[in-house]
This record gives structure tokens, sequence and C-alpha cells, in this order.
């Protein structure tokens, strides 16, 4: 009986390591979500007022630009997914994983090859486990994303949908990552970034009704294009960047939330196998002293006799 109150004595310490690390590991998520969400504030200005600058450009003139223009029979799209690089995050990355394979499958049902580009280790080993090939990838910064890591991954996606499908371009893009709505709720979606649906955009940004001046544009709106839209590109994916990294620390405060409390419900469970190994091995010894004392006694009775 001895040996089994020992067992339950480490279990009840190695219980309770893990749940001071899980404990911590919420803390510290936490902290994070909080930081995340003032850098999801902070970016919202400047994404506002360069995606009016971009709706008036593209509506103010009559220029064709490859990242405005619907292709007329679309082959070829590159998909954009937002992972993290590490667990311990809940459903967090499956979820986004899974937004993005039904992304997939109703892009092939419509005759489309897709170009899957990918952010996080999480996602990679997906696709590094299936076999699947990657166009490119990036790693190392999910949980704290800067502007310069959304402009490395937005420079092969410009560049792709800037060529022809029969050159190895493609004529969509699109993007999914998991939208930060609150502490509880994080959402995995899935957004078409280019061609800029001009409609949506000026709906999004409140300008719904709203008759745009024409302009002149020097040296012409071609070239304004060109250098608003790779700048509108990096700052939706910084947004979305922002975004997914709020929703991890969420996702992973919620999960450590609930492992510390399952560590909890354990603790509770072992201290009273614990207590009652403890007791029965109390009972037995009680019981061996009188069947000892009793037996000693007969046989003091009897030689007595």
């Amino acid at each position: 009986m001895g040996a089994q109150l020992r067992v339950y004595k480490r279990r009840i310490q190695a219980v309770t390591a893990t749940k001071k690390i899980t404990k911590a590991m919420e803390m510290i998520a936490a902290s994070r979500i909080v930081k995340a969400q003032r850098k999801v504030a902070a970016s919202l200005p400047y994404a506002t007022e360069l995606t009016r600058a971009v709706t008036a450009v593209a509506t103010g003139s009559t220029t064709k630009h490859p990242l405005t223009t619907e292709v007329e029979a679309p082959t070829r799209a590159a998909v954009l997914l937002l992972t993290s690089d590490r667990g311990l995050a809940g459903g967090y990355s499956s979820n986004a994983i899974k937004a993005a394979e039904r992304l997939r499958e109703r892009l092939g049902a419509e005759g489309k090859e897709v170009d899957t580009y990918i952010v996080g280790r999480k996602g990679l080993a997906y696709y590094g486990f299936r076999e699947r090939t990657v166009a490119e990838s990036w790693t190392g910064f999910t949980d704290n994303p800067s502007y310069a890591d959304a402009k490395a991954i937005a420079a092969p996606l410009i560049e792709a949908i800037s060529k022809d499908s029969a050159e190895g371009g493609v004529d969509e893009l699109h993007i999914v990552f998991t939208e930060f709505v609150s502490m509880m709720t994080q959402n995995a979606i899935e957004d078409r970034m280019l061609p800029l649906s001009l409609d949506k955009v000026v709906e999004e940004n409140g300008t719904k009704g709203e008759i745009l001046p024409l302009f002149d544009f020097e040296p012409s709106a071609e070239d304004v294009l060109d250098a608003l839209l790779p700048r509108y590109v990096e700052s939706r994916i910084y947004n979305a960047l922002l975004q997914a990294a709020a929703s991890e620390h969420a996702a992973r405060r919620r999960a450590m939330k609930s492992a510390t409390d399952n560590a909890g419900d354990l603790i509770k469970s072992l201290s009273r196998l614990a207590n009652a190994a403890r007791q029965a091995e109390i009972t037995q010894e009680i019981s061996e002293i009188v069947g000892g004392a009793s037996a000693l006694a007969d046989a003091t009775a009897g030689s007595d006799k």
C-alpha cells in the first residue's frame, strides 16, 4: 500500500508542475493579446486612408490595371494561408487550414489551379506531410509580425498576379486567416484581395452611394495605381497578420486556461485517491497491530496454563 501512495504523490507533483507551466503560459498569452489588439487598432487609419486613395484612383479613371481588372476566364489562383509557428493553441491553426481546404475545393470546382503560399510552421507541416507543393512559405514571426514581414510576403504575390497566367502568373489572390472578433470568438475566414472589388471596397469604407469626383493624375493613373496598390496589398496582409496574431494568443490563452483547470481537477482527484490509500494503509497497520497484540495475548494466556 505504501508503494501505491508514493505513485499518487509523484503524479500529484508532476501534474502540479504542469499546472504552473500552463498557468504561466495563460498569463503570457493574455498580456500579448492586449499588445496585438493595440497594433490592430493602430494599423486601421493607414489602411483606411490607403483604401480610399486606391478607390478614388480606380473609380476616377478608365485605366485598366492588372490588379483591378477582372479576368474574363480565370484559370489560376493564389491562396495565402496564415497559421501559427507554435502549437498549444487549441484548434487555431487547424480551423484556418480547414477554411483553406474548403477554398481550394471551391476554386478547383471552378476549374482553377491553386498556388499555395503559407505563413507559419503548422500550415507548412500540414502540406509537407501530405507532400503537396507550396509556392513559398514564411515562418518565425506569426505571434509578433511586423510590417517588414507583410512587405516580404506581398512582394511575390504582387509579382505573380502582375504576370499573365500563361507566364506562370495568377489571375486571383485569396487570403485565409483568423479574424479576431473578441477574446472568446475568433473566426477563420477567406477573402479575395485581388483583383480589387471596387464595389466591395467602397461599401466597406462607408462611401457607398457617394459620387467620387474625376481626377487628373500625374504622371498617369496607371503609374499611381502601380505605386498605391502594392501598398494596399501590404497593408491588407499586415492587418491580417495582426488579427491572426491576436487570435493565436487568444486561442492559446483559452487552451492553457482549460489545461490549467483540468490539471486542478486531476490534482483533486489524485489527492482523494492518495487520502484513501493513506487511510487504507493506516487501517491495515492498526489491524496488524491489533492482530499482533491479540496473538501475543493468546500466547501469553496459553503459557500461564
